[in-house]
């Protein structure tokens, strides 16, 4: 059965399908539980300041380029719920996803040095 993928900025992009019976015996598609990550275990890039106001898509836009990306200061924060990452004055770790966790060599835009 065809399945649509995620846009590759979400945080369902890569996780697995499975399939269980419907009513009518017809196969339903549905995806995996998607499990957070240990965050000691991503690679941080940088960190953001909360400032009073600030949002969490707001902080992505200016941290990542995608407001979208949200869910990887959550990630890297180990925050469940993301709200409670928007306490003015709290420093927030900035980390590549999962799937790019290798060890970061300093330069963005994938150079080899």
């Amino acid at each position: 059965m065809s399945v649509e993928r995620f846009p590759a900025n979400s945080r369902y992009q890569g996780v697995p399908t499975a399939e269980m019976p419907g009513p009518d015996g017809r196969p339903l598609v549905y995806l995996r539980r998607r499990f957070l990550p240990d965050p000691a275990a991503l690679t941080a890039v940088g960190d953001v300041a909360v400032a009073p106001g600030d949002r969490l898509d707001r902080l992505a836009a200016a941290a990542l380029g995608d407001p979208l990306q949200y869910w990887r200061l959550a990630d890297g924060n180990d925050a469940p719920r993301p709200a409670a990452l928007e306490t003015p004055g709290r420093s927030l770790r900035v980390t590549l996803p999962a799937a790019l966790g290798a060890p970061f060599n300093g330069q963005f835009g994938g150079g080899d040095a």
